[in-house]
């Protein structure tokens, strides 16, 4: 089931009450990567964006697709299926970027289309696998959330985000702040 922009805004878009994290608790935005489907807590999540103009920054990492005005405030944005080393994909009028904030800082995800937002309880959570030769996607992954018989991967955004690679973002806040 692939939901439209505004059935996600009104799900993502909680008034600001002391029941936000509640209402958010063992909730994910899921999306797909080629064709596996991730998620990612809703917790993290600020907003959701239509894709837009990107203002490139020369000589970083390959997914690191550049910058975006969000209302006068730079955000640096990333493509998830180039960071996860996945094929790159065009961009259509289904692509779209998840705001999201951890430890402060605000990125751009870019991803292919939003699927849905499910509820998984914590119990139906399982540890990633641990494989000796893991590949790069798996190192993001918090764990497998089991859903009616299906399988998603949760992506662990502070393990997504903190990256030497990624250095330049947490210099990016420091000099907006000053």
């Amino acid at each position: 089931m692939v939901l439209g922009m505004e059935e996600i805004l009104d799900v993502v878009e909680v008034e600001d009450t002391e029941n936000e994290e509640d209402i958010r608790q063992g909730k994910y935005m899921t999306f797909k990567v080629g064709p596996e489907v991730y998620g990612i807590e809703l917790k993290y999540v600020n907003e959701i964006l239509q894709m837009q103009p990107i203002t490139p920054i020369p000589e970083v990492e390959h997914f690191i697709k550049g910058l975006i005005n969000l209302r006068g405030k730079i955000v640096p944005v990333i493509d998830v299926a180039d960071r996860f080393g996945k094929n790159a994909f065009s961009y259509t009028d289904r692509t779209c970027v998840i705001v999201v904030e951890v430890q402060g800082i605000e990125v751009g995800l870019i991803i292919e289309n939003i699927a849905e937002v499910v509820s998984i309880r914590e119990e139906d959570i399982l540890p990633p696998p641990s494989i000796n030769h893991a590949n790069i996607q798996n190192k993001f992954i918090r764990g497998i959330g089991k859903i009616d018989g299906e399988v998603k991967l949760l992506v662990d955004p502070v393990k997504l985000l903190s990256d030497d690679s990624l250095e330049f973002i947490e210099k990016q806040e420091n000099e907006d702040e000053e």
